[in-house]
């Protein structure tokens, strides 16, 4: 009787993770994961009258293989490759929105992205061998780029003016062209290439992402030589870090890259089940996340595509769990800054 009486116990309380966790000061804070339109579409009463009068279920839309990441002002862009289309997640818009499934801008197989200042998008198309460009809105607006330049396109950078693209060309096994093709923006020529493949500085072996900082340092990451590579703006090589092996500091199958507005420099490594976060000069400060197979936040089997926003908001994709997490920087509150995101 008396147990029966026991008011029912409460569920545990989330507390969020913070990075590095104590006693070190902490730097960073998970904030939220988006997996679902239903993460940032906001469920009104007239949506719901509509539902229940015509008896139509409520539509469900999510990730199924993302890759790569692009944030500006809240709007959080997600390559998905088994999809062909690009996930918008419109945090203060409140609306998920797929990019990319009409003509004449369907996508074959998207990877790589990033945003311009004036909200276009670029998307590397890695099988019709372009990138395609839409406006903010999603709307296509041209192809960059063919099969004659480009073999295996994954991944793409602006400069901070959006004159210059930049493309990373993976090649491929028996392939040579492991290099970055460099186009005007204004007339979408092709105007430089960097790099070749090869081990020596300036040389490629499977790059696979690049990142351009705020002083327009370009970090490309030489998946195949272990190694982040920059260089100026001028396209000279300048520096590399990072070595194959297990330790902090080290590479075993890095991918995605993304700077801050301090120059700082956020890799991912699959292997790791993580990504690293180095000063401009490739030294280590820390990192963020672990392997582990309970999809919690943190926990990662395989991290892809990263980028940072304007407010310093860290977005990780995982491919096996179909997810974002997201971490803000602690001295930021979760109501500061383009998302504006009211707890929950």
């Amino acid at each position: 009787m008396i147990a029966g009486c026991a008011a029912a116990p409460k569920p545990a309380r989330f507390i969020a993770p913070v990075y590095p966790p104590p006693p070190d000061k902490a730097r960073f804070i998970f904030e939220r994961t988006l997996l679902y339109s239903t993460d940032v579409e906001e469920y009104t009463a007239a949506m719901r009258f509509r539902q229940y009068a015509t008896g139509a279920s409520k539509k469900l839309k999510g990730l199924v293989k993302p890759f790569d990441v692009a944030v500006r002002h809240g709007r959080v862009y997600v390559t998905d490759s088994v999809q062909r289309a690009v996930s918008l997640f419109d945090i203060p818009g409140k609306r998920f929105v797929e990019i990319g499934t009409k003509k004449p801008g369907v996508l074959a197989k998207p990877l790589g992205i990033d945003v311009a200042a004036n909200g276009d998008i670029y998307v590397s198309d890695i099988s019709a061998r372009r990138i395609m460009v839409y406006n903010a809105n999603g709307h296509f607006l041209r192809a960059i780029g063919n099969d004659k330049e480009l073999r295996r396109p994954a991944d793409v950078a602006l400069n901070h003016d959006g004159s210059r693209l930049y493309v990373v060309d993976t090649g491929g096994i028996a392939s040579s062209s492991h290099h970055i093709q460099i186009y005007d923006t204004g007339n979408d020529k092709l105007i430089g290439t960097i790099g070749r493949r090869g081990s020596h500085p300036g040389e490629f072996n499977l790059p696979l992402q690049l990142a351009i900082a705020p002083d327009n340092m370009l970090y490309v990451v030489d998946g195949g030589n272990f190694r982040i590579e920059a260089f100026r703006p001028d396209g000279h090589y300048a520096f590399s870090f990072g070595s194959v092996g297990h330790l902090p500091g080290q590479f075993v199958r890095p991918k995605g890259i993304a700077t801050d507005r301090a120059g700082n420099i956020y890799v991912v490594d699959t292997a790791f089940g993580n990504f690293q976060i180095f000063d401009p000069r490739g030294r280590l400060l820390m990192f963020i996340g672990e392997r582990g197979e309970s999809g919690l936040p943190g926990k990662y089997m395989l991290p892809a595509g990263i980028d940072v926003d304007e407010d310093g908001r860290i977005y990780v994709v995982d491919q096996f769990f179909r997810k974002i997490d997201v971490f803000r920087p602690v001295s930021l509150k979760r109501t500061e800054g383009f998302t504006d995101s009211p707890d929950h």
